[in-house]
């Protein structure tokens, strides 16, 4: 049986070392928000026949110089590109480049713009607190619902404590993925946006599964050891379930990296702060989050 409990301050040695990092990231650099927050405009068009491909669209607008540009297949024939905000002229010019793109075989393939719509900063600044305001409001209701279901465990640790252990472990997971990706964005322009919420509410959902199926299996080890230690219990229970947490991991893993390969370009960011939740949240919940609550019997002590 490996001594994970017993080399806890390794454990939090690398994660304080992850946040603070993560910490340096983003006041530094901060997250490179998307047209979702800060507002842009979104243009859909069709063609007739078939469809050009990205590299044909992206090259028809670079003489354009258009920043925080997203291009989106949509069924057979369309795309939805995203872009900053522009004035008519652009507007027209983009359609313009747009239309002038040739494919080889076909003939008559006539472009079509289906719809233009812009996204003010107002409704982006509004989006990035509903954002905010959504990841706390999980935190929250986490905290109640593993307070309520170890409600029977009262000793030796008291049940909103693992509540808050979970916590401690989410909030780790979200920082160091944030700091990811304001790396991500200085370095290789990759933007957030409102799928970038979507996925770190995602995470948060499968990283406390993974913390709570350990906790459950600690609170039933707490009534059959009583002659062990709290940090023996909490050590056995974690080797119990290690296994089990890294084979879901591994599964979640294999199909996460199927659909960031060979999936489309518009959700591969999304994908890639699932893969790198899935990572982070394993690791967090077996030697984290548990390690966490006999720190708190010890000082209990």
């Amino acid at each position: 049986m490996y001594d994970i409990i017993g080399k806890r301050k390794i454990w939090f040695g690398f994660s304080g070392l992850l946040v603070t990092i993560s910490i340096i990231f983003l006041a530094l650099w901060g997250l490179k928000l998307g047209i979702d927050f800060t507002g842009g405009s979104i243009l859909e068009v069709s063609y007739s026949k078939a469809r050009p491909s990205m590299e044909q669209v992206s090259k028809s607008l670079v003489d354009l110089d258009i920043n925080s540009l997203k291009l989106q297949p949509s069924g057979e024939h369309d795309y939805i590109i995203r872009f900053e905000e522009i004035d008519e002229s652009t507007h027209q010019e983009i359609n313009s480049g747009l239309a002038a793109i040739e494919i080889e075989g076909v003939e008559d393939n006539q472009f079509s713009e289906l719809r233009f719509e812009a996204v003010g900063p107002i409704i982006g600044n509004e989006l990035k607190a509903k954002a905010v305001q959504s990841i706390l409001v999980v935190l929250v209701f986490i905290v109640l619902y593993i307070a309520y279901a170890f409600r029977k465990v009262s000793k030796p640790v008291a049940s909103w404590k693992f509540g808050i252990a979970a916590i401690i472990a989410l909030t780790h997971d979200i920082l160091v993925i944030a700091g990811i990706f304001a790396a991500l964005g200085y370095f290789l322009n990759i933007e957030v946006d409102s799928l970038f919420v979507t996925a770190l509410l995602t995470i948060l959902g499968f990283s406390v599964h993974d913390t709570i199926v350990t906790f459950d299996r600690t609170r039933e080890n707490l009534f059959k050891n009583n002659n062990k230690s709290f940090s023996e219990i909490v050590n056995i229970s974690v080797n119990q379930t290690i296994v089990r947490s890294i084979n879901t991991s591994v599964t979640t893993l294999l199909v996460l990296l199927a659909i960031y390969f060979f999936g489309g370009e518009s959700i591969k960011n999304f994908v890639l702060a699932l893969v790198l939740g899935v990572i982070i949240g394993t690791y967090s919940s077996i030697f984290l989050a548990s390690p966490l609550l006999t720190i708190w019997r010890k000082r209990k002590s």
